[in-house]
């Protein structure tokens, strides 16, 4: 991603933050950044190393944990929940209502494309299962597989 495309994003997090009384600080927009430009998703660790390799400055596992908090909190960034890493939001600079997260991960290169799943279509899921006793605990699902270029090509 472009340096101008991620400074873009970043202006517009910062704006939102605004907007809801939050603070985008310069770290917590530096950790986004991180994300931003990385083609994978990142542990709280590999964040670590990447920034200090970025930026020149360490900053502690406790301190980036927080950060992701917040990020996460102000949906600019996910947590795939079966790899415990994060991912910046595909959809910081869309101005219409987002719609509940599904992640398709590829088992061979490991990249994530997020797609959004219609909201009737989740409450029709709940419904169903709540009919079995179960309780959910969140609504983002995440999908393994291959990518098209790992199973031998882009399709058009």
């Amino acid at each position: 991603m472009q340096q101008e495309q991620v400074q873009r994003i970043i202006n517009k997090a910062r704006q939102e933050c605004g907007s809801h009384g939050m603070r985008l600080t310069d770290k917590r927009g530096k950790v986004l950044e991180v994300l931003l430009q990385s083609d994978a998703p990142l542990s709280a660790y590999d964040v670590i190393d990447e920034y200090k390799q970025k930026f020149t400055e360490s900053l502690s596992a406790m301190s980036v944990y927080r950060m992701l908090d917040f990020l996460l909190q102000n949906n600019l960034v996910h947590k795939l929940e079966t790899t415990n890493q994060y991912l910046a939001c595909s959809h910081i600079t869309c101005e219409h209502e987002h719609e509940i997260p599904q992640f398709l991960i590829c088992d061979q290169c490991h990249t994530v494309k997020e797609l959004g799943l219609r909201k009737s279509l989740i409450k029709e899921l709940k419904t169903s299962i709540e009919k079995t006793g179960f309780a959910l605990s969140g609504q983002q699902l995440e999908l393994r597989g291959l990518c098209q270029q790992c199973q031998g090509g882009v399709k058009n």
